[in-house]
């Protein structure tokens, strides 16, 4: 469900929320703004899929299983993009929901988008 908040200078729309985090759309400054592990950051679209690639690309399963003395930390890093996150392994899962949940809403608004212009056509 998208819904609308802020002043008219900054209008973000709310694209997904989980209880650890939201993403939100400005639509004037192509942003995007994700409120998670009590950061706020901003990323342009081709940001968001190299954190979306960076998050899916990490091996829970074996973070999770390995039995060595490594602490379970995640450093996510991304070239051209000015944020890093430090994350615990419960908070890379914790991402990789708010981060599905915001591209599932994405592709849900553009098939209705496409139904509906189908119609008007």
């Amino acid at each position: 469900m998208m819904i609308e908040t802020g002043s008219a200078s900054s209008s973000l729309t709310e694209v997904f929320h989980t209880k650890h985090g939201s993403v939100q759309q400005c639509d004037k400054s192509h942003q995007w703004l994700i409120e998670f592990a009590g950061k706020s950051a901003k990323f342009d679209y081709r940001c968001l899929l190299k954190l979306k690639k960076a998050v899916y690309s990490i091996d829970i399963e074996r973070a999770l299983l390995d039995t060595a003395a490594v602490p379970d930390v995640e450093i996510i890093f991304l070239c051209a993009c000015e944020h890093c996150y430090v994350l615990s392994v419960a908070e890379v899962i914790a991402l990789k929901e708010l981060l599905q949940g915001t591209f599932v809403m994405l592709e849900l608004n553009h098939l209705i988008t496409d139904c509906l212009n189908r119609l008007v056509y």
